[in-house]
Order: structure tokens, then C-alpha cells, then sequence
């Protein structure tokens, strides 16, 4: 009896499962622990807010002091607060934490809302052999739009017009999976209102971005760089369809470049280079790495400019250098959570499922950290991140045509998994993506396009209990 070639689909999808399945358990309790000795101890909705699970006692203090400045509010200059003024004069929150509420995964705005943990990032291609000079040479990622720079800035100081508001609307399309159902994808429509500043340039290029969540980063910055550019198959010579691609980018904090880890297009190398550009894109504020007191202000916007510092009288900027170290120090040992029913045979069901429908060839799923006698909780960890730090074609559906660094408008990073599931406990939603446009990990998955295309069709073709495992793993990281 010869079988359709649907047919022979599902038997290949089974028996990978199957086999993936038989030989998984010696992982299993591994998984258990995503972060290694690392993994924080909480599931609840301080779930991501927790240090390295082996921290000692002493080295505590500096994490919560680093938490302290991660949810301070800063000031407008001047102000008798001297330690905490200097916001803006633009900007786009006031502390850390407004965007990484409990240091978990930002959404997109309510309607007629004012977005906080959601930004509008702005650019323009090239204008100028100036312009392509520095893009070449690794002086900027972007080209910033001539007026509004790098990202659209809702607030103001007193005394100062915000630059305006990001506009969003929704079209609905549906998709039908192979067993009829039908899930409804929302594909958001951006723009933006009340501009202060004159028009947008005509060619300005408008990507949203939700803030994503900070849990694992320091497990990610110390991977090897030979680890990961060991996925890397940037001409796809194996012919798999798959084609991962580093992002080389600057780093202030190394003064060299480097292979990009973060930002949803891999566009920060080191957590202090990603620190440091939040403090002067989104607060306004100055640091060592990047000495702009005026922040996201652009030379075109002279009141902006003219508006008064916050800067230390020593250090000469308005976030000074231990303080900086505080805060970076925090968000590189933000525990990664446990596992949950990790061995649950419909868990298992859809680990075997993940890895027959393709999805672990982006989604690696573990990696060892290095070794560095300053981090001692991050060294030598087996890490279970789902994910290869690389840029891919995720096809025109996800496209921002917004290209950054070495990454072009239709590629992305591979997002990390773990803490997938614990989203609405600790943020409150399902919003997924780099925009939120998805409501929980089918949406997600449905919009997969580019190199994921096969990976989604298989997902698509699964019975209503296959995906039933496969979100149940999905959701269990």
C-alpha cells in the first residue's frame, strides 16, 4: 500500500517524536534546571526577578542594590535629588523598571494609551558616503531619522514638547490548521501622531519593539563566541533551509567589535553596551559608554539641547561608572526559573514534536557557559536557553524593513525560550514576538515565515493533540 504524501508526513513527524522522546531522558532532569546551578527557585510572579540561584550571600547586596537604581525614578535637572536627576530631556520612561515590569516581557499599548514598554524606533537608509562610512566602519547601526533620531520619545521635561505618539491599528487574517480549526493572527499597522517637530523624513523606516524579558542574560553573554558561530551557516551549505547569521556590532564597553547577543535583532554585544544604550535611548541619561547628556536629542532640536544636565561634577556624566556596574551587574545575574513538569509524558509528547518539526535547528536548546573568575555563579553552566543567538529570514509577515548593524529588514534573533510560559504569571499577557502582535506561543509560531516556513507547515499539519503536546512543552520552558 503506497501512503499520500500527507500520510507519510505524519509518520515521519510520529516516529522523530517517538524517537526523540525514547532518548530523552537522561535531559530530562537537566531541563529541569535551564540556568544550571544558576536557576532561580520561584515560580510565582517574582519569578524573574530572582538572583543567580548560587549566588553567596555576600555578593547579594550588590544585586539588590542594583535593583534599587533598576526601579528608581529619575528627575528632570536641576533638582535637589542630585543622584537621581537628569532624565530626558526626551525620553521615553522614567526607571528601568516602567518597561521590564517585574523584569519580565513589555506589550503594546491600549488603545488611546500612551505606550511605555513598547517603542517606536526610527531610521533612514544612507543619505550621504558619510552615512555608509559609518555603517560599514561599525560607528552606528542605524542611520538616525535627521529630526527625531533613533526612537520616537513620547515625555519631555518640563518647558519641552514630547516629539509625539506611536499610532498602532490591527488587520485581522486567519489561518486554518490541518484539522480545521482557525486562529486568528492580528497583524499590526504602525505610525505615528502629534509630531512636535515637523514631518518624519520621507523615507523614515518605523519598527515597534516591546521590551523583552531580562531573565539569563548573563548566561548568554559568557556562551563562547565559537559556540555559537558553530551554527552559524550563513549560505545555508548544508541545504537545510536554514541559514543562521551573526550581527557584528561595536561595543562601547570593549572597544572592538563583537558578535551581537541582544536586542531583538542582536544588536548589543556585552549586557553593559545594552545598559547603557537603554539608559541614553529610552531615559535620557549619560554614562561613561555613552557620554550624551541630551540623550536621544538630535542637533536639530536646539531647545532640547539647551535644557540643563544632571551630570556629576566628577565623572562628568549623569549615570557615573558604579553606578552603571550596579545596574549591569543586576540584569547579568537575573536567574533563569525552573522548569515545570518538565517530565510529563505530554511535556515529553511535545519535546519530540519541537524537535521533528524543525523548530530546535534555530531553537538550539543548550549550550556551556565559559569561565571567568569574576562571575563564578555564571561559569562552566549547562544552559538550556532554546535558542542560537543568530539572525534569520523570518520572512515578509514579521519584516520591518528596518535593517540594523548587519541585519536586514527581514531577519531577526532567534528569541530565547525558557521563561516562555511563565509570561502571564509574571507580566500579566500572552503578548509575544517583538511587538506583542502574538497572543500566546500558536500565534507565534503561525507567523513564522523565511527559514521557519517548513518548520511552521509541519506545525500547522499537526493533529489538534500533537499541538496540544507541543504547546504543553512549549509553555513548560
Amino acid at each position: 500500500m503506497r501512503l499520500t504524501r500527507s500520510a507519510r508526513n505524519k509518520a515521519h513527524l510520529a516516529l522523530a517524536a517517538l524517537a526523540v522522546y525514547l532518548t530523552a531522558g537522561a535531559a530530562r532532569a537537566a531541563e529541569d534546571a535551564p540556568g544550571g546551578n544558576a536557576t532561580g527557585r520561584r515560580l510565582d510572579a517574582t519569578a524573574f526577578s530572582q538572583p543567580s540561584g548560587n549566588m553567596a550571600f555576600e555578593r547579594q547586596l550588590d544585586f539588590k542594590v542594583g535593583d534599587g537604581i533598576f526601579r528608581k525614578l529619575w528627575v528632570p535637572s536641576p533638582s535637589s535629588t542630585k543622584s537621581s536627576d537628569g532624565l530626558g530631556p526626551l525620553y521615553s520612561a522614567r526607571s528601568c523598571q516602567s518597561c521590564h515590569i517585574r523584569d519580565g516581557r513589555g506589550q503594546p499599548p491600549a488603545p488611546h494609551d500612551v505606550a511605555v514598554s513598547m517603542v517606536l524606533r526610527l531610521s533612514i537608509p544612507p543619505q550621504s558616503d558619510a552615512d555608509r562610512t559609518a555603517l560599514k566602519e561599525f560607528m552606528r547601526n542605524v542611520t538616525p531619522e535627521p529630526v527625531y533620531g533613533t526612537q520616537l520619545q513620547s515625555f519631555s521635561v518640563p518647558g519641552l514638547l514630547a516629539e509625539g505618539r506611536m499610532t498602532v491599528r490591527y488587520s485581522e487574517q486567519s489561518v486554518t490548521l490541518a484539522d480545521g480549526e482557525t486562529v486568528r493572527l492580528r497583524k499590526p499597522h504602525y505610525g505615528a501622531k502629534t509630531l512636535n517637530y515637523g514631518p518624519l523624513h520621507p523615507q523614515t523606516m518605523l519598527s515597534a519593539r516591546i521590551a523583552p524579558p531580562m531573565i539569563g542574560l548573563g548566561l548568554l553573554e559568557m556562551i563562547p563566541e565559537a559556540a555559537i558561530l558553530r551554527h552559524a551557516d550563513p549560505e545555508d551549505g548544508n541545504g537545510d533551509g536554514i541559514a543562521g547569521r551573526p550581527n557584528l556590532v561595536w561595543s562601547h564597553a570593549e572597544r572592538r567589535v563583537m558578535l551581537g547577543r541582544f536586542g531583538w535583532k542582536a544588536g548589543m554585544p556585552t549586557i553593559a553596551d545594552q545598559v547603557a544604550d537603554a539608559f541614553a535611548t529610552d531615559l535620557g541619561l549619560s554614562t561613561h559608554l555613552i557620554p550624551a547628556s541630551q540623550g536621544d536629542c538630535t542637533a536639530a532640536q536646539t531647545a532640547c539641547r539647551a535644557m540643563p544636565t544632571g551630570d556629576d561634577l566628577q565623572e562628568k556624566v549623569e549615570v557615573p561608572r558604579k553606578m552603571l556596574d550596579l545596574v549591569t551587574f543586576y540584569a547579568r545575574h537575573l536567574a533563569v526559573p525552573p522548569r515545570r513538569q518538565a517530565s510529563d509524558p505530554a511535556v515529553m509528547r511535545g519535546k519530540g514534536l519541537f524537535a521533528a518539526a524543525g523548530c530546535n535547528s534555530c531553537h538550539v536548546p543548550s549550550f556551556v557557559t565559559g569561565s571567568d573568575a569574576a562571575r563564578p555563579e555564571l561559569s562552566a553552566q549547562t544552559i538550556h536557553p532554546y535558542s542560537d543567538l543568530l539572525l534569520h529570514d523570518m520572512g515578509e509577515g514579521l519584516a520591518d524593513e528596518r535593517p540594523e548593524g548587519q541585519a536586514d529588514g527581514r531577519q531577526w534573533r532567534t528569541a530565547p525560550l525558557w521563561g516562555l510560559g511563565l509570561t502571564r504569571t509574571v507580566s500579566g499577557h500572552d503578548a509575544m514576538l517583538h511587538d506583542g502582535r502574538a497572543r500566546g506561543a500558536l500565534e507565534a509560531i503561525l507567523w513564522h515565515g523565511g527559514e521557519a516556513e517548513a518548520a511552521r507547515a509541519r506545525v500547522q499539519r499537526m493533529t489538534r493533540a500533537e499541538r496540544t503536546d507541543l504547546l504543553a512543552f512549549i509553555n513548560s520552558l
